[in-house]
């Protein structure tokens, strides 16, 4: 916006005194400004965006284009996009009322064309962005995306923008074998509990990470392990011979974050879940 300052001067008796300055701004014929529903994205997640389109002027703005860019950023001599359009979730309001939706081209970049802002009016869109393979998972990791308004008589485009970043946390999963598969009456059987996570924070004690089971049948003579050393009772977990009931302390287990790269060719995140490995020997009890 152009901003403009003035002052006056009283003059009596051959003396001037001068006012204060004063301050004032002559808003663009549009402004635009665009913001996300949550701050933070997960991978594969949806982002919810809002652009408003706010008429400054005494005349409306029509046939208006909207160009996102969906975060699109320079690698290796291409342009990648983190974001994704989703289909069919434009919605399109004038002065607050749904309208029928504009045209939508839905290539990177987002283009939406047909727009109209009545005098003094104002304009919304509201639309959904997946997350791509293309946005780093990483704890630092964001999305800048912005839009481009054009044309409708306009004699400049008019661009907004949204950061958002990646949300922090784990993001555990867990699998379990046993071996042998096939085993005699009294004899030892081994649990491997494997613990993975794919977040971009490591778990900590508050986190109370707890594996439980029940083994059915029952073992007796117990051997525990959590990432090669020993686990014993009752600091690291508690078992019940009667019911076969098992569980590790609260806390005790924590499990550190992925790492992620991006893969110099196609410019693609991948992770290396971080790995905590339990292990659970014992005797099949047969009575």
């Amino acid at each position: 916006m152009l901003t403009f300052t003035n002052q006056a001067a009283l003059s009596y008796r051959n003396r001037v005194r001068y006012s204060n300055l004063t301050t004032g701004q002559i808003a663009d014929a549009l402004t635009v400004s665009k913001s996300a529903l949550s701050g933070t994205y997960e991978a594969d997640g949806d982002v919810t965006y809002v652009v408003r389109l706010d008429n400054n002027g005494a005349a409306p703005l029509t046939d208006l284009s909207l160009t996102d860019d969906l975060g699109g950023y320079a690698f290796d001599q291409t342009t990648v996009y983190p974001l994704s359009y989703r289909a069919d979730s434009l919605h399109y309001y004038v002065n607050g009322v749904e309208q029928p939706a504009p045209t939508v081209t839905p290539g990177a970049p987002l283009i939406v064309s047909g727009i109209s802002v009545p005098a003094g009016g104002n304009a919304l869109l509201v639309y959904e962005a997946t997350v791509t393979e293309f946005a780093s998972p990483a704890e630092e990791g964001s999305i800048t995306n912005t839009v481009t308004a054009s044309g409708g008589g306009l004699t400049a485009p008019v661009t907004a923008s949204a950061t958002i970043s990646a949300a922090a946390g784990p993001e555990l999963a867990i699998t379990k074998a046993l071996t042998p598969e096939t085993v005699g009456a009294d004899r030892q059987v081994t649990y491997t509990f494997t613990i993975e996570n794919e977040g971009n924070a490591a778990t900590s004690p508050e986190d109370q990470v707890t594996v439980t089971d029940t083994f059915d049948p029952a073992l007796t003579n117990l051997t525990v392990t959590l990432d090669g050393a020993p686990l014993a009772q009752p600091g690291g977990y508690t078992y019940d011979e009667s019911t076969g009931a098992f569980a590790t302390v609260p806390g005790i287990l924590t499990v550190p974050a992925a790492t992620y790269t991006q893969d110099p060719a196609t410019g693609v995140y991948t992770a290396e879940p971080g790995e905590a490995v339990l292990v659970v020997t014992g005797t099949i009890q047969t009575n």
